[in-house]
């Protein structure tokens, strides 16, 4: 396109066809921008599930090959797959906006599932954007809703992040995944009397670090508890995330210590996995830990120095 074509299409009347576009555009914004607020799904993504429910469109799915045909012969029959997500600015904490922002991808995500119909919501990933703009994150979550033969669409369908082979394996172990919880808790370290013993040249432990940690990784997994009580006997705690930093204000030195906990809670029956209370389960799956690197399924927490307040 030369530079007479772009002065023509800036003076230019739009057609017909480009204000219809415009107008459909700001419809949908519209109807976006109403539905967050409710975690409500916008009438075009309903509009969307519902065909996809009913035959009208073809199914998509995040599942494997291997998965789908594991899934389909043990009666799970994929829907569509679905997204949400949330845009958070840590006006306050970093932390506690980690919480809030998976919280409300959740809820946005459990919407869309109601909307298909679905029984559950298997495979969901869970993804950030590590873009440069400050004190904020994209929280989204992608999974596939599919519904069990013989059974209507459930008031509340089950939202896991395990894959379809995992799921299956957990319920023929009389396993029942059952939701998503969240933890996450940070704690300052600003004693005027601290010392970590930092500056020792020999081996020795910091054991004001050391309860710092200890601190903030308990009540972190106190809200997990918290979070998932009521969703079922126990967790699949497979995402833990902790950081630390160093500060130096008026020449006195204080630590940041944050950690973030992540779960598919389960419901087991009584006396064989869990017989009373959460106990945490590493959850399996190649690669190691999925907060660091570029695992296959998880790719949360990427480094980024401008994350914003604490």
């Amino acid at each position: 396109m030369g530079i007479l074509d772009v002065i023509y299409n800036m003076f230019r009347a739009p057609t017909e066809a480009e204000l219809a576009a415009q107008a459909a555009a700001e419809a949908r914004r519209s109807d976006i921008i109403a539905a967050l607020p409710n975690h409500d799904v916008p009438n075009f993504i309903r509009t969307r599930l519902v065909d996809a429910r009913e035959g009208r469109l073809p199914w998509v799915a995040t599942l494997t090959p291997s998965e789908l045909r594991m899934a389909r012969s043990h009666g799970l029959k994929p829907i569509a797959a679905i997204a949400a997500s949330c845009w958070m600015h840590y006006g306050w904490s970093w932390t506690e906006g980690h919480a809030q922002g998976w919280g409300a991808a959740l809820e946005r995500l459990r919407a869309e599932a109601k909307a298909a119909g679905a029984n559950a919501v298997l495979d969901v990933k869970m993804r950030t954007i590590p873009l440069g703009i400050e004190s904020s994150m994209d929280f989204t979550l992608v999974g596939t809703a599919v519904r069990v033969e013989g059974l209507p669409p459930s008031r509340e369908p089950v939202v896991a992040t395990v894959p379809a082979l995992e799921f299956l394996k957990l319920l023929e172990a009389d396993v029942v995944p059952t939701g998503i919880a969240i933890g996450a808790y940070y704690e300052w370290l600003t004693n005027f009397w601290v010392n970590p013993n930092m500056a020792w040249q020999g081996n020795i432990e910091s054991t004001q670090l050391s309860q710092l940690w200890e601190n903030v990784r308990r009540q972190a997994h106190a809200q997990l508890r918290t979070h998932a009580r009521g969703q079922g006997n126990g967790v699949l705690a497979h995402l833990n995330f902790s950081q630390m930093f160093e500060d130096e204000v008026n020449d006195r030195k204080r630590y940041l210590a944050r950690h973030i906990v992540v779960a598919t809670t389960v419901d087991a029956k009584r006396g064989t996995t869990m017989p009373h209370d959460f106990r945490f389960v590493v959850d399996a799956h190649a690669g190691g830990t999925p907060l660091t690197g570029s695992t296959p399924h998880h790719q949360s927490y990427e480094n980024n120095e401008s994350e914003g307040a604490i």
